[in-house]
């Protein structure tokens, strides 16, 4: 891969890690940072990719466990610890302001009401269409697992459609 590759890589899939980062780190300037080092990992062992998923995937799945080293920092705890202390009222979290504005139908306003676990399930299949096997992999999770996490997911967000029907109806 030299630099022509790398820049066409991220133009063509720097949209889908950085709105995936943004998506799990709940930050611009987190994103930001974890775009960029998933773009410098996927340069650096371009040479392991092996081919067995899309590279959307394979980016998407560097672009996770970037984030899961980024959250584990002391550094992050220390200030995300601090920042959430101090915090007073209800505003919306920049998650849910992002998905809003970028996904605005209103499958996806119940799809924000779901615990984390279902709300990743769900993204990662329905937005980024990955395969059952895919997903697995992505989340290092068995066939099985991935495929019943996703089950539970659709099951949750059907209870979460009905309701908001109902209230919508009263």
């Amino acid at each position: 891969m030299n630099a022509a590759a790398l820049k066409t890589l991220m133009e063509d899939y720097g949209e889908d890690v950085w709105n995936y980062a943004y998506y799990l780190a709940r930050s611009r300037s987190a994103a930001d940072d974890i775009s960029q080092e998933t773009f410098i990992r996927a340069y650096k062992y371009r040479d392991t990719f092996r081919g067995e998923a899309s590279v959307r995937t394979w980016l998407l799945r560097i672009t996770r466990n970037r984030w899961l080293s980024y959250r584990s920092s002391s550094f992050i705890r220390r200030v995300t610890l601090q920042a959430h202390a101090g915090r007073s009222g209800s505003s919306p979290s920049a998650e849910e302001v992002f998905l809003q504005q970028s996904l605005s139908s209103e499958v996806w306003k119940v799809v924000l009401q779901l615990p984390r676990n279902a709300r990743e399930v769900l993204m990662l299949y329905a937005h980024y269409g990955l395969s059952m096997e895919e997903l697995a992999g992505m989340l290092g999770i068995s066939l099985s697992a991935a495929k019943s996490r996703l089950h539970r997911a659709r099951q949750q967000a059907n209870e979460y459609w009905e309701k908001e029907k109902e209230l919508n109806r009263s």
